[in-house]
This record gives structure tokens, sequence and C-alpha cells, in this order.
């Protein structure tokens, strides 16, 4: 199922059992941010990116390593070179994604971007080293950036697609069948946002994070929000602009999230990830996030 119909996706949703595959990843892949700085070409369509002065290269360097480190402690992590012809690369969830025992390269709207879907390393390790298929959207002309647009509880096999300049219909459905997923809601971003994954997180298909700004029609953040009751967070327009929707769960006890996020979750949003059973894990990227994204967008997960 593939559908706009909120209420024809969530009365399929209700009746899906949690065994389409593991909640979380089984490792993660970083690409460092080697030559860090503005890209001018993403900066048209991304509010959350800062002007050129806020970036310090060296800085980002020094956070994102600490983030291969921290999220090291939990599931094996591996970061492949970046390369300052591509400074979004750093934001590699984009582009590459996987799923059981396939890879996933998805179409960037922008130019700059889509010089990282012919990464040979990157298709070589998934391709030659864990003996992955491919499946490369990358050359068709629709927008579809990949798990930034589609957010995908993957205990149900459910997907979340809000579409914009960086996704459409088409797209969308490229990506919904290339997961493989049992059912996709479709929906409108608001205007000025760019992927669904800085407004919307399910943790291990157990809780979600919902920043219903981001949504142009505010009954679809609100029905995914009373699907996931009691454990779901609604954030405030303050959580909104900290990245606390950014988040991910790498394992089935921990929710990740910058340390800008982190300080802006209030007390009563703690408690409830910590009802669903999730500790709040944080890393420092305040540099990273001048790029116009956070911790969830630095993560490709292998699944």
């Amino acid at each position: 199922m593939i559908t706009r119909d909120i209420d024809a996706f969530f009365a399929f949703a209700r009746d899906v059992a949690p065994d389409f595959g593991p909640a979380t990843a089984r490792a993660a892949f970083l690409v460092a941010p080697d030559g860090f700085r503005l890209a001018e070409q993403s900066a048209r369509d991304n509010v959350y990116m800062a002007g050129e002065s806020a970036f310090d290269a060296q800085r980002a360097s020094m956070q994102h390593r600490e983030l291969q480190r921290a999220i090291s402690s939990v599931i094996p992590t591996v970061c492949f070179a970046g390369d300052p012809d591509t400074p979004d690369a750093v934001f590699p969830n984009n582009v590459f994604g996987t799923a059981a025992g396939r890879t996933i390269i998805g179409r960037m709207r922008h130019e700059v971007r889509q010089r990282e879907a012919a990464r040979k390393d990157i298709r070589g390790f998934f391709g030659g080293v864990l003996d992955y298929a491919e499946i490369d959207l990358s050359q068709q002309p629709h927008a579809c950036e990949l798990t930034g647009a589609l957010v995908v509880d993957r205990a149900r096999g459910l997907g979340y697609c809000g579409l914009s300049e960086r996704c459409d219909e088409v797209g969308a459905r490229l990506m919904h069948e290339a997961f493989g997923l049992r059912a996709s809601l479709l929906f409108d971003l608001a205007p000025g946002e760019y992927h669904t994954n800085v407004v919307l997180a399910v943790l291990a298909g157990r809780a979600a994070v919902v920043c219903p700004r981001g949504f142009a029609d505010p009954e679809i953040a609100a029905s995914i929000a009373a699907f996931h009751a009691p454990h779901a967070v609604v954030c405030d327009e303050a959580e909104h602009a900290a990245f606390v929707g950014n988040c991910i769960a790498l394992s089935g006890d921990t929710a990740w999230m910058s340390a800008k996020a982190d300080a802006a979750l209030s007390p009563a949003h703690r408690a409830r990830l910590a009802a669903a059973g999730f500790r709040v894990e944080s890393v420092a990227l305040d540099a990273i996030e001048a790029g116009g994204g956070s911790l969830r967008c630095c993560i490709g997960e292998v699944y």
C-alpha cells in the first residue's frame, strides 16, 4: 500500500505485527566532513543551513570523530573519507540506504549531491564486501533522497514519506518498492522543510518523535503521534529548531541526538522516552549542524 489516505494507512498499520525485520540497524557508516563548507546549491532549499562564516571544518572534523567513537560503543561503525568536492557528503543517509541484502542508491536533487552517488568505494563496500544487491535509483529523473525524505518503521515495514523538492510522488513510490515496505504514507512537508527526518523519527518501532510544524497538514502529525501513544514526543518550537526530531535509535534502549537537541528536550519528553525504554545519548555537533542537518543525518544504517 502506498497512499495519502491517513485513515486507510493507519487502519492497515494497526493490524501490522512488528515482525518485518530488525527494529534497529546492525551497523552504521559515516562519511567524514573533509573540506566541510557551505554547499550553495543545498542552501537554496535548506533553511536550517547557516551562513558561510559559521562553518568550521576543523571543529566539524573533531566532532564527527567523536560521533563515530560514541556510537561505536553501541554498534560497529565505519567511516569513509570525505571529499572537498562533495561538502554535503557528511549526510550519507540521503544517498545510500540498505534493506535486507540490498543497497539502495538515491537520486539527489542538487548536482553537488548527485556526485556522491558515483562513489566507487561506498558502492564497492556494499556490493563487494557485504555482497549486497544494488538498486540504483540515481540515474532516473525523480528526486528520492532516501531516509532523509523517508522515515521507516523497520519493525513494521511502514514508511512515512514527506514530499518536497527533495522527493516527489514517483520518487516516493520508487523508494517504497526498493525498501520493500508493506505500506507508505505520503504527505506534504510544510513550506521551508526539506527532509522528513528533521521533523519525524520512529525509534525502534516503539516510540515516535514528531514536530507538527514540519507538516503541511497538522492532522498527519497528530495521527502519527496517536498511533505511537503513549510513547509519542510532540515537539514544541524550541525542540523542533534544536533538531530533537533528528534523532535515531541505534539499539533497543538508546535514542541518540545532538547535544543541542539534548539540551532542548523537555523533562516531560525525556521521561516519555524513558517510559518507552530509551535513555538519551548525545554528542556535540554544532559545527556539523551549520550544514543544515544533525546527528541522524550523519548516520547511514546497515540492515
